[in-house]
C-alpha cells in the first residue's frame, strides 16, 4: 500500500474516531438527569394561617420552579463550554450556576424544614446539641430569628453544623448562596427572607413572618439532617 494510501486511511481512522467520540459526548450530555422541581408532602394551604397557599403555590410553583429550570440550561451551555474548551465562557457561567444552583438546594431544604405538623421544640440529641452551643432553645431561636430578619435585601438565616468544630452555628447567606458551598457549614435548618416567601401575607414586616414560621418548623427533620450531617 502506497504512503498516500496509508494516510488516507489514518485520516478515515481519526475522522470516525472523531465522529464517534462526538456522539459519545453528546449521547452523555443528553443523558444527564437533569434537576426537576421536588414534590411537597403538603398541600400548599396546609401550612396556614402561619404561611397562606397563595404564597406557598407561588413559592413553590413559580419561583422555585424558575430556579430549576434556569439551573438546568446553565448546566447545559457549561457542559458545551467544557467541552470546547472555553474558560472564558465557563467563568461567566459561574454566577448564574450560584444563583440557580444555590436557589434550588436552598429551596429544596426549605421545604422539608417545614411542615403542617411542627413547632414546638426539638427533641434528643438536636435539643442537647442546641442546649450545649446556645445554652437554650430559646436563646438559639432569638439568635436565628435576629440575624434573619437582619440580612439585607434578599437572603436566608441558617442553623449548620460545623463538623470540624462539632457544634452547631448561626448564619446569613445573601441572595442564594448555599450555606455549605459558601461557608462550609452543614445546612440544617434555613429560613428564607426574600420577599416572595412572605410579602403577600406580612407585607414589609418581616419580623412578624420570621415568628410564624418556628409553629410550622419540622424538628424532626432537622434531628435527621444532623445525624447525617454528623457520620
Amino acid at each position: 500500500m502506497s504512503t498516500t494510501m496509508n494516510v488516507l486511511c489514518r485520516v478515515g481512522q481519526i475522522r470516525r474516531c472523531a465522529a464517534s467520540l462526538s456522539q459519545t459526548i453528546n449521547q452523555a450530555a443528553a443523558s444527564r438527569q437533569k434537576h426537576t422541581l421536588p414534590d411537597l408532602t403538603y398541600d400548599y394551604g396546609a401550612l396556614e394561617p402561619h404561611v397562606n397557599a397563595e404564597i406557598m403555590q407561588l413559592h413553590h410553583s413559580k419561583h422555585h420552579a424558575t430556579y430549576v429550570n434556569n439551573l438546568n440550561v446553565t448546566e447545559e451551555k457549561y457542559q458545551e463550554a467544557l467541552a470546547k474548551g472555553d474558560v472564558t465562557a465557563q467563568v461567566s457561567l459561574q454566577p448564574a450556576l450560584k444563583f440557580n444552583g444555590g436557589g434550588h438546594i436552598n429551596h429544596t431544604i426549605f421545604w422539608t424544614n417545614l411542615s403542617p405538623n411542627g413547632g414546638g421544640e426539638p427533641q434528643g440529641e438536636l435539643m442537647d446539641a442546641i442546649k450545649r452551643d446556645f445554652g437554650s432553645f430559646q436563646k438559639m431561636k432569638e439568635k436565628m430569628s435576629a440575624a434573619t430578619v437582619a440580612v439585607q435585601g434578599s437572603g436566608w438565616g441558617w442553623l449548620g453544623y460545623d463538623k470540624e468544630g462539632g457544634r452547631l452555628r448561626i448564619a446569613a447567606c445573601a441572595n442564594q448562596d448555599p450555606l455549605q458551598g459558601t461557608t462550609g457549614l452543614i445546612p440544617l435548618l434555613g429560613i428564607d427572607v426574600w420577599e416572595h416567601a412572605y410579602y403577600l401575607q406580612y407585607k414589609n414586616v418581616r419580623p412578624d413572618y420570621v415568628k410564624a414560621i418556628w409553629n410550622v418548623i419540622n424538628w424532626e427533620n432537622v434531628s435527621e439532617r444532623l445525624q447525617t450531617a454528623k457520620k
